[in-house]
């Protein structure tokens, strides 16, 4: 296989266009060969990842809630649940205590399926307790991920939503290169931070070539239930100037809302028809529209 490893590589990037390498097989990589193929009979239109460069900004929230809206609109969603280590899908959806069947043949798997159609791939749904912890390292995490693209049959998803761990680590790099991303949303949170986080996860889309769809920032604001006014928690917002400097748009702008906190907690996350993220839905479709 082209750009193995030998004496003269520590880690192979599989881009020989930089690589000062003279690894016998240069010149010989195909990026399609690392490409993830569907299993017979399975069919996926588009796929979009959900992504931060850092943890605890509610990746997997907005997840649930593009892929409930999505669905609510009336398109066949999928959720591939990357983060592998700290699976929560299945629970905002209902699904745990389900356990993923398999083919007869047991070489490939079926998605649970919501109580709404949503079709979810996830590590919890492999395991007899949903608290067993998952201690894997890397490479096996970043295999597995691969496996639930391959080997599951999706069945005419028309939109994929990955959730991805958090950071730029093994399994993005992984999604990145193996499944075909169309789009990748990144979720932040109004703190001071939130500059040098969107700017790790955009610089990494750009080394992949991959094109960022827009921001969204979650836990955006408290509303007051009495007189309705926006408290910033958390602080002032920057994502309109964070969205200006990297050229990106504002896709939503969620807020902590006790009620999206009751439905994920109570596994009813698909009745949540708030109209935070009707932009980046709107956005989504019409890039789908224009680019096929």
């Amino acid at each position: 296989m082209a750009n193995e490893y030998d004496e003269n590589v520590n880690e192979c990037t599989h881009n020989c266009s930089t690589c000062g390498s003279d690894c016998a097989s240069k010149g010989e990589f195909n990026p399609e060969d690392f490409r993830a193929q569907l299993a017979m009979g399975a069919s996926v239109k588009h796929v979009y990842a959900i992504m931060s460069g850092k943890g605890g900004v509610g990746k997997s929230m907005v997840t649930s809630l593009l892929a409930a809206k999505f669905m609510q609109a009336g398109k066949r969603v999928a959720i591939l649940d990357a983060d592998i280590t700290g699976p929560s899908i299945p629970k905002a959806f209902g699904l745990e205590g389900q356990r993923i069947s398999a083919t007869e043949d047991g070489s490939l798997m079926f998605p649970s399926v919501t109580a709404n159609g949503i079709q979810v791939m996830s590590a919890n749904l492999l395991l007899e307790n949903a608290t067993d912890p998952i201690v894997w390292r890397g490479s096996l995490i970043s295999t597995a991920v691969k496996q639930f693209y391959e080997e599951t049959l999706w069945e005419d998803v028309d939109y994929m939503f990955v959730d991805m761990p958090p950071g730029t680590g093994d399994v993005p790099l992984t999604v990145f290169q193996s499944l075909p991303v169309d789009g990748i949303v990144i979720v932040t949170s109004p703190q001071d931070l939130v500059s040098m986080i969107v700017g790790k996860a955009v610089i990494m889309a750009k080394k992949m070539n991959l094109p960022v769809v827009g921001l969204v920032e979650n836990m955006s604001y408290l509303e007051c239930p009495d007189c309705g006014k926006r408290i910033e928690v958390f602080g002032h917002s920057k994502i309109e100037e964070v969205a200006k400097e990297y050229g990106l748009s504002v896709l939503a702008k969620v807020p902590i809302d006790p009620q999206i906190a009751e439905l994920m907690d109570n596994g009813h996350v698909e009745e949540f028809e708030l109209p935070y993220l009707q932009n980046a839905y709107d956005t989504i479709t019409r890039i789908d529209k224009v680019f096929g």
